[in-house]
């Protein structure tokens, strides 16, 4: 009797610890189902905000591609020449630069709801003083205040995405408001081959003026107030002026060895010198101001920053420097007409915009930088291909190269643009803010240019033909896989997140 009860108690005490082992289990599974919610699950009111601010920025974004169709048409309206219509183009692109440092003093000192909402307005107005411009004076006139609402629009996106989201949420709320770049690039051109066709060049301006009544309304309900981020910081008028002189000098110099498809140019020069006396000027103030300035240069001091700047570049020269040679490739090898050239650029939009909310998720969970490293890789690999092709290559393989190549592109620059402000103070994102959009501004323009240099250079020592030009061409192409490259190094040093399975174990025990 003695045994049995001896063994009955045994058992019962295996059952209950039994019991208690089950429970414990799946108590800590419970929890890390919840943890990894909390993870996956944006709050609305996040995700509110962020369309709000997409919809508030598509409007600079469409106009800036859709005004190259319209050029023909321009230059006839107002009885001028090309090159008095293209400060148009230059002269919206100069004033967006000026607006970037600017752009953060504004953040600093008033609630960025308003800020942004106000340049959204401004662009919606200027827009609609384009349209009715009456000569091409007040056409330029009104492209630069275009230009510089723009400015500020594209500068406090970002910054405000990072406000609302934090690092937890970062990566994939940047993937949302960023959507306009992609759709601007691939809808703009469409739009405005459309608009042209069926209507008039004022049209392409008038647009933006119903986008505006649209998106102002929900913007005022939807947005959060910001607070402003350092309002005891006042305007660093030298800094401000300083940096707007190295945008516009290095960007103006860019844009004339595009025209001339070299950089052997007076304008060239002298615009290049300028930039880099003022950029060495603006180091000395820094340190002179001990670092109070409108982009504190010691921001760089930091790694993580560092790599995602020059990461940014370099994505920019790879990337959207090859869009000025592949619509003439295309029209030029495979006789393809203007509308049949844009609906063959659409596979690569396409791709971008299809895995960006992966790649947002990817980013918050893991970090980015092997993101990073495996999807250069990828358009490492596509641009290469670019090298091989001609005018024999069937469309659906070209296709199928930009499709794959669009889908690795946002795994480049998400992860280099999210990660740039990891383990930044609330003080320095405005002031992060205003250096990302420089350099990437920057490396775009060089990119273009570096590359129609190239073509140009290789096409001039050698005889004109086709099988020349398509030579030209390959090393334009080749520029891109040299940037992408040289990209795999700083992609070694930016922020990775680590997977801390003690912190489930924490999780666990509580």
């Amino acid at each position: 009797m003695v045994g049995e009860r001896f063994i009955d108690s045994c058992v019962k005490i295996l059952l209950t610890r039994k019991q208690r082992v089950s429970s414990i289990l799946l108590m800590k599974k419970q929890k890390e189902n919840e943890y990894v919610k909390s993870i996956d699950k944006i709050p609305t009111n996040i995700m509110i905000a962020a369309w709000a601010i997409a919809l508030g920025a598509i409007t600079p974004m469409l106009d800036a591609t859709m005004i190259n169709i319209a050029i023909k048409d321009l230059t006839q309206d107002f009885h001028t020449t090309l090159s008095i219509i293209q400060w148009g183009v230059t002269g919206y692109l100069l004033a967006l630069a000026i607006a970037v440092p600017i752009s953060g003093w504004l953040m600093n000192q008033f609630n960025s709801k308003r800020v942004f909402i106000s340049a959204v307005v401004g662009f919606g107005i200027t827009s609609l003083a384009t349209g009715l411009s009456w000569n091409i004076v007040t056409f330029i006139s009104f492209r630069l205040l275009q230009g510089f609402s723009a400015g500020v629009i594209t500068t406090l996106m970002s910054t405000m995405l990072v406000l609302i989201a934090g690092q937890k949420y970062i990566g994939r709320v940047i993937a949302i408001v960023s959507t306009p770049m992609i759709l601007g690039p691939i809808l703009g051109p469409v739009l405005g081959g459309l608009i042209i066709h069926f209507a008039t060049w004022q049209w392409i301006f008038f647009i933006n003026i119903f986008v505006t009544i649209i998106a102002v309304p929900i913007m005022i309900k939807k947005l959060p107030d910001f607070n402003p981020v350092n309002k005891e910081k006042k305007l660093d008028y030298i800094g401000v002026i300083n940096l707007a002189l190295i945008s516009v000098t290095l960007l103006y110099g860019l844009v004339q060895a595009s025209k001339f498809g070299s950089f052997n140019n007076p304008v060239t020069y002298i615009n290049m010198t300028i930039g880099v006396i003022c950029i060495i000027v603006y180091i000395i103030y820094n340190r002179m101001k001990q670092y109070n300035t409108v982009l504190p240069t010691n921001l760089f001091k930091s790694r993580n920053f560092f790599a995602c700047s020059l990461g940014l570049f370099l994505a920019n020269v790879a990337i959207l420097g090859p869009m000025i040679i592949l619509p003439l490739f295309f029209q030029r090898f495979q006789h393809f007409n203007a509308i049949e050239t844009t609906i063959m650029l659409m596979p690569q939009g396409l791709g971008m915009l299809i895995t960006r909310p992966l790649i947002g998720k990817i980013i918050d969970k893991y970090g980015g930088r092997n993101i990073v490293l495996i999807s250069t890789m990828v358009v490492l690999i596509t641009s290469v291909s670019f090298m091989f092709i001609s005018g024999h290559t069937q469309s659906v393989w070209i296709g199928l190269i930009l499709f794959i190549r669009g889908c690795a592109v946002g795994g480049v620059m998400l992860p280099l643009t999210s990660s740039a402000y990891y383990g930044l103070e609330r003080e320095q994102l405005s002031e992060a803010g205003v250096g990302i959009n420089i350099i990437e501004n920057i490396g775009s323009s060089f990119g273009s240019a570096l590359i129609a240099t190239v073509v140009a250079t290789v096409i001039h020592s050698m005889s004109v033909n086709i099988p020349n030009e398509l030579t030209a061409y390959h090393a334009g192409f080749s520029v891109a896989v040299i940037a992408l490259v040289v990209l795999l190094l700083p992609a070694w040093f930016i922020h990775q997140k680590i997977i801390n399975h003690s912190l489930q174990k924490n999780l666990c025990h509580k």
